[in-house]
């Protein structure tokens, strides 16, 4: 009997072996695969644009330089655009994860006797809505046409938010909030100093969420501040940019050999592109790495209750 449990265990840890090689593997060619776009776009970015034209650019710049970053930083309203950009998605994140947590915690309570009801109110808003032209003809209603406000008023309130937030909420230990009550606290106290502490993974992920959807969004500003250039974002002006390169290139009868004397003829779309896609994505890419630790925690505790 020793010598068969000793040939299992052989076995055992040869397809443990076997099954950490193919795993490692896996992980490996994955992280290639998902790495991959973002480094040839940070090499074409870094490359001359008449030689990116010929092809052959994948992991390192065959020619080095700056233009493409100086003709996109040269642009008039980019760091103005930056700055609303930022701005916005700052107090954006931070008022609607508040909000969205107030509303979580107060649709989580059991006495609260309204709770399915709304929450039944808030997933429908995720299946139907009034469409385009009704939600623009109530910005228009609400004063907000032309506002910087109207990037934060719309979006304060996120349905998918409340509802990984109120799961989480729901796993917390009960015992806790009720000896907060025992000691005195009333809701608001409970939910600021017991629940909102408790809650930092899961706020710090619906918080990615949220910065990811205002820094990246451009349509808004489009419909409603299209004609205020103070009010422009980042991704609107890069927007801008490319549609402009590609009509620059269209006007020169698609010379794009560096001959001319124009900046058109020194950055292409496809160098333009990947510039704003590396100026774009840059800061969350940034950001991510500090919040990486509650990710998967806030989406594993907010995903299922305990």
């Amino acid at each position: 009997m020793a010598k068969s449990q000793g040939n299992m265990a052989r076995h055992s840890s040869a397809g443990d072996r076997l099954f950490d090689i193919a795993n490692y593997t896996f992980m490996v060619l994955l992280m290639i695969v998902t790495l991959y776009p973002f480094i040839n776009m940070l090499a074409v970015s870094l490359n001359d644009a008449g030689d990116s034209i010929k092809g052959g650019v994948y992991l390192w710049p065959r020619v080095l330089t700056w233009e493409n970053y100086d003709y996109v930083f040269k642009q008039g309203e980019i760091l103005h655009a930056t700055m609303v950009s930022a701005s916005r998605t700052i107090l954006g994140t931070l008022i609607s994860t508040f909000c969205s947590a107030m509303v979580a915690y107060t649709i989580s309570r059991p006495e609260f006797v309204l709770r399915k009801f709304v929450t039944l109110a808030f997933v429908l808003t995720m299946y139907f809505n009034g469409g385009l032209i009704p939600n623009f003809l109530l910005i228009r209603e609400l004063g907000l046409m032309g506002n910087y406000w109207v990037y934060i008023i719309p979006g304060i309130v996120g349905v998918f938010n409340i509802i990984v937030i109120r799961s989480f909420i729901e796993a917390l230990p009960e015992g806790i909030l009720e000896s907060a009550r025992i000691d005195g606290a009333g809701e608001f106290t409970t939910f600021m100093k017991i629940v909102m502490p408790l809650s930092m993974p899961v706020l710090a992920t619906t918080s990615l969420f949220t910065a990811v959807y205002h820094w990246n969004s451009w349509f808004d500003v489009f419909l409603y501040n299209s004609s205020h250039i103070n009010l422009s974002t980042l991704q609107y002006e890069l927007m801008k940019m490319l549609q402009n390169s590609n009509a620059s290139i269209s006007s020169s009868g698609g010379n794009m050999d560096g001959s001319g004397g124009t900046a058109a003829n020194f950055v292409t779309p496809t160098s333009i592109r990947a510039t704003m896609t590396i100026v774009a994505s840059l800061p969350i890419v940034m950001v991510y790495p500090f919040l990486q630790k509650y990710f998967v925690k806030g989406m594993t505790l907010g995903g299922v209750k305990g």
